[in-house]
């Protein structure tokens, strides 16, 4: 009989940890990732020849940038990794991956989940203009690229994303016309106490902040966005917001926007999670007892279950891993498991308070999506603005996200509701008076992401 099949889905943090974890108990694990390069999305690696050094390219975070890159390094010859490959379908106890027009089956005995997380982004009138990107998109581009997104960028949204990347900008040269949050500054101090669970991370916002009032660039908390401004000819030309009782016009021809991220959780959604509705954060989350344990086989772990940061995901990928070690039978050392248990349990409740802090203080402006005007555009994607969305719900009586979808096509593009699914459910549910837990959430289809119409299976 042949040693347990193990695959791990992602190489961030938590798939790293996830990995090192599993090769250190005798296993190969099969570890699938997207990317070219291990490192994640808040570790992306640039391409082989590119010069700027991991000071230059993470900041305050270089060292443990440096120790992710180098230790997955070191995994060479222990594990099974496949870059560049996309997993578009879990079913049956199989992965479905894609790779150069081709598609293949892989069984598992144990299914580790470490797909991170994407921008959640909030639709304000005018931001199909070309030119405005997410705030991970405009870090790939300084990242895996070395450039800007513009020559001059007007940052837009809330969160500890959106004064890093500003920074980063800064830092490399760019021209950062304004950062303005739609969160009030009260919220971070009523948010204190949690946010206090890691300090030093506090104090790395408080320095990103003052690096940025430093350069001279604008900063604005409690802004409402307005319009962003621009036409299809040469794209954005400015961003205008209402900031305490008066209206402000910021010129830029680029526009980098989100309000934190959120998990990529459609793969766990084909293998069967459940799922639960988070009050805190608005959004339905994917479900795993206190070390990563999903039932049918499914471990999760990173930003891919519950978003709480680089250093929570690589706590959590290597509780996904020692849970799934422990199922197969495989702990090495019970003693010596169950210390270091404890300590990722406690570790894992610390970043998860200080996640529920930035929360508080950097809320998902749910108000402001619900009452965006009638013409503007929810999903880019399919062109679906506000008013077609309420009609389906007013007109044709959709009740719920995956009604108001079929008549609307609200999330039926090429991101498949990624960046629109929770802003349509916030619609939906103002139009319908209910709680918006009320309205569901899209359900998960394969492929999770476009895919060649004819792909050559293989066959082990």
């Amino acid at each position: 009989m042949g040693k347990p099949a193990v695959i791990i889905i992602g190489a961030g943090p938590a798939g790293v940890r996830a990995a090192q974890t599993v090769a250190r108990a005798g296993l190969r694990p099969i570890v699938i990732d997207e990317a070219a390069r291990a490192g994640g999305q808040i570790y992306r690696r640039p391409p082989e020849n590119f010069t700027r050094n991991h000071a230059e390219l993470y900041g305050s975070e270089a060292a443990r940038a440096q120790a992710i890159h180098q230790d997955f390094a070191a995994l060479e010859g222990q594990i099974d990794y496949r870059p560049e490959t996309l997993v578009w379908n879990v079913a049956d106890g199989h992965v479905w991956t894609a790779k150069d027009g081709e598609t293949q089956a892989i069984a598992y005995d144990a299914l580790i989940i470490c797909s991170g997380a994407s921008d959640r982004v909030a639709p304000v009138k005018g931001w199909q203009a070309a030119g405005c990107y997410s705030l991970g998109g405009a870090q790939i581009a300084l990242k895996a690229q070395g450039c800007a997104i513009g020559h001059q960028v007007i940052f837009l949204g809330s969160g500890p994303l959106l004064y890093l990347a500003a920074a980063q900008y800064v830092k490399a040269g760019a021209d950062v016309a304004a950062v303005l949050d739609t969160s009030p500054f009260w919220l971070r101090v009523k948010a204190a106490p949690k946010l206090a669970e890691c300090p030093d991370l506090l104090w790395q916002g408080v320095k990103l902040l003052a690096d940025l009032k430093r350069a001279g660039v604008p900063v604005l908390t409690g802004v409402e966005p307005v319009e962003i401004h621009g036409d299809p000819q040469s794209g954005v030309s400015g961003v205008t917001v209402r900031h305490k009782g008066a209206s402000k016009h910021f010129a830029g021809d680029a526009v980098a926007m989100g309000w934190h991220v959120k998990p990529e959780a459609q793969l766990a959604d084909l293998a069967r999670v459940p799922f639960a509705f988070d009050a805190l954060t608005r959004q339905w989350l994917p479900q795993s007892d206190a070390q990563g344990r999903a039932g049918n086989k499914v471990y999760l772990g990173g930003d891919g279950a519950k978003v709480a940061g680089a250093r929570s995901a690589e706590v959590t990928g290597e509780l996904a891993a020692m849970a799934a070690l422990a199922d197969l039978g495989l702990s090495v050392n019970a003693a010596v498991d169950a210390d270091r248990r404890r300590w990722l349990l406690s570790e894992k409740a610390r970043y998860v308070r200080f996640a529920q802090g930035l929360a508080q203080a950097f809320p998902w402006p749910h108000h402001m999506v619900a009452a965006i005007p009638d013409e503007a555009i929810v999903c880019r994607c399919e062109a679906v603005t506000a008013a077609t969305l309420r009609a389906s719900v007013q007109s044709a009586h959709a009740q719920e996200a995956n009604r108001a979808k079929a008549f609307s096509r609200v999330g039926m593009g090429r991101c498949q509701g990624r960046y629109c699914g929770h802003a349509s459910a916030e619609i939906i549910a103002a139009a319908r008076a209910v709680p918006l837990e009320e309205t569901g959430r899209l359900r998960g289809q394969a492929p999770v992401k476009p895919i060649p119409v004819a792909l050559k299976r293989i066959d082990l």
